[in-house]
């Protein structure tokens, strides 16, 4: 069926008049009223600027202010889809004229005529009286669970906003009162050409579609210069469209409920969608490596959004939650008891720390797959271990973002089958792993710490912990004698060198030397860095890194092989098994010698 589109362009006054047959709309779906000060201070000297400009010009030039798409809906209305922002504020402003034009004691003609221009631009008036019904606004705001709608019928019915009042309509009505009385004041002669430029001069670009979907279609495609809808909100409209009239409160209810907690764990319903797609895409078999646009995915064949409109749509978006609620927030969810696992949320936290996203999509997949199973706990567990130890392994070798973007769709795929998927990344060879663990590439270090405190804690390291170096990274020239000063550099950012480190407590070790830090790793909650302290000496040198660098490495390589085993019944990451050298139990010896094993 063809679609049609209206474009024509009109002057403010031409544009808000046309509310008197089809009133302005902004629908629920919708962002609340967001713009600042600084906008409206921008728009508002804009416009005083180009009628300053025109003052004695014969022409009549324009000021355009941009585009609004709207579409007509069942009930006549016009549905603002975008330009609700810019709409919203030239009400306010013209508002505040009128109110300032209509306080001043003896009325120019000049002002009794802008009056009468501005009253059917706002107000519905009798044909045949001009007689103005100040309740009758063609402006409404339907924006739910906002009670700026309400401020915004006050405003424009009543002409005042209420003392104190913080909400943007109040704030920015009196902002526009603000700015016109001093402009009136300091260049009076030109109130009029100015009040005249916004109604006439400033021109607007109505695109008015015949439905909705060609609404969203043309939104989508235009630069919007206020804020744009993203695609999360385009597809609450959908959802909100197809419901009955008597759920759509309660719909609107839950996405409110749904946004604000997304909002709290530190996503957006935009992100939520985005990882669900990768589940309905495991679902359908789909591990094709390109990722489709989030609009393009759920609008489908035919444009239809027909994934929008799964009644498990948001339950299973508010189960995705639940993994940020615990990685971000490090909360326990009730009723979800693997939340509470303190292996699990190390785990999670420890897969936080990949250098990118690519590890979510498949434990999402595996925890709406597999949460209601029996031995749900304990297999998750198990796949994210196995999970990390694979993604980690490969980085260190390979440390691209594309390195297992291909194993990671077909892992996604290999999940909705099994809860004991199987994994196709690549093998890594026992002695790069050695040399990647002892040297990381610097994305792959705040995994490796964490790996190493939580083999020594249960609590999930603190929010704010930075990458401490034993050895301090600006050392004094005279503290090494005969060692090239890229050796010096090298050997500092080994894995050897470094420890999970409080924020608060670094800031206060500084770049000090080992003997003086020991204070502050004594005063730290975290195991590993606590137990630097109980090292006898007070020196820490190039060899003593080069001997952590073996036992960190040793210790690294046994933790992958064991969750590597847990999961299968024989090693996937190739390791080293064979017995400790001579030399090793050398080391070893001095380790134990020294208290660090």
């Amino acid at each position: 069926m063809a679609t049609s589109i209206e474009v024509q362009k009109q002057s403010v006054k031409q544009l808000l008049e046309s509310g008197k047959a089809h009133p302005f709309v902004i629908p629920e779906y919708q962002r609340p009223y967001a713009w600042s000060d600084d906008q409206v201070i921008t728009l508002f000297e804009d416009l005083w600027d180009f009628a300053s400009s025109q003052e004695g010009e014969e022409t009549q030039s324009t000021y355009f202010l941009g585009t609004v798409v709207s579409y007509e809906n069942e009930n006549g209305e016009q549905e603002i889809i975008d330009g609700q922002q810019r709409i919203t504020s030239l009400f306010l402003l013209l508002r505040a004229i009128y109110t300032k034009l209509q306080a001043a004691d003896t009325k120019s003609k000049e002002a009794v005529n802008f009056i009468n221009q501005i009253e059917p631009a706002i107000w519905r008036t009798n044909k045949l009286t001009g007689e103005v019904d100040y309740s009758n606004i063609l402006l409404e705001s339907r924006v739910v669970n906002n009670e700026g709608n309400t401020i915004l019928r006050d405003i424009l019915k009543e002409g005042k906003t209420v003392d104190g009042a913080k909400d943007n309509y109040s704030k920015n009505y009196n902002k526009f009162l603000e700015l016109y009385e001093k402009a009136s004041q300091d260049n009076p002669l030109i109130i009029y050409e100015f009040i005249y430029s916004v109604l006439n001069q400033a021109i607007l670009l109505p695109i008015t579609a015949d439905t909705q979907d060609t609404a969203l279609t043309i939104f989508s495609t235009l630069n919007d210069r206020g804020l744009p809808l993203s695609d999360a909100d385009i597809f609450k409209a959908k959802i909100y469209g197809q419901l009955p009239a008597e759920k759509k409160s309660e719909f609107i209810d839950e996405w409110k409920e749904l946004d604000d907690k997304a909002e709290y764990a530190g996503e957006s319903i935009q992100s939520l969608f985005y990882y669900y797609m990768f589940y309905l895409r495991a679902v359908e078999k789909d591990d094709k490596s390109t990722t489709p646009g989030l609009r393009k995915y759920y609008a489908g064949a035919g444009n239809k959004f027909s994934k929008l409109f799964d009644d498990n749509l948001l339950s299973n978006l508010k189960k995705i939650l639940n993994i940020w609620l615990v990685v971000n927030k490090k909360e326990t969810v009730e009723g979800e008891a693997w939340t509470e696992n303190k292996d699990i949320q190390k785990i999670l936290d420890a897969l936080n720390s990949y250098p990118n996203e690519f590890w979510k999509y498949p434990v999402i997949v595996y925890y709406l797959q597999h949460s209601d199973a029996e031995d749900f706990e304990k297999n998750f567990l198990k796949f994210c271990r196995k999970l990390f130890a694979d993604l980690l392994s490969v980085y260190l070798e390979i440390p691209t973002i594309n390195a297992v973007k291909s194993a990671i769709l077909k892992l996604d795929v290999s999940i909705i089958g099994s809860s004991k998927p199987s994994f196709e990344f690549r093998t890594v060879d026992s002695q790069v792993l050695a040399d990647r663990i002892k040297n990381p590439h610097r994305n792959a270090v705040r995994m490796l710490l964490k790996i190493m405190a939580y083999e020594e804690q249960d609590e999930v390291l603190p929010d704010k912990w930075e990458i401490e170096h034993i050895l301090p990274q600006k050392w004094q020239a005279n503290y090494f004698l005969n060692i090239s000063d890229d050796i010096i550099k090298e050997k500092i950012e080994h894995i050897g060198n470094k420890i999970p480190f409080e924020k608060k407590l670094n800031i206060v070790a500084g770049n000090g030397y080992f003997g003086k830090k020991k204070k502050q790793y004594e005063e730290s909650g975290i195991v590993i860095t606590k137990n630097m302290s109980k090292l006898d000496s007070d020196d820490w040198n190039l060899d003593n890194i080069a001997e952590r660098d073996i036992r960190v490495s040793d210790a690294l390589k046994a933790v992958l092989k064991r969750w590597n085993d847990e999961y299968v019944a024989g090693p996937v990451v190739s390791v080293d098994t064979a017995a400790p050298s001579a030399e090793q139990l050398a080391m070893i010896e001095e380790f134990k010698k020294k208290g660090w094993v």
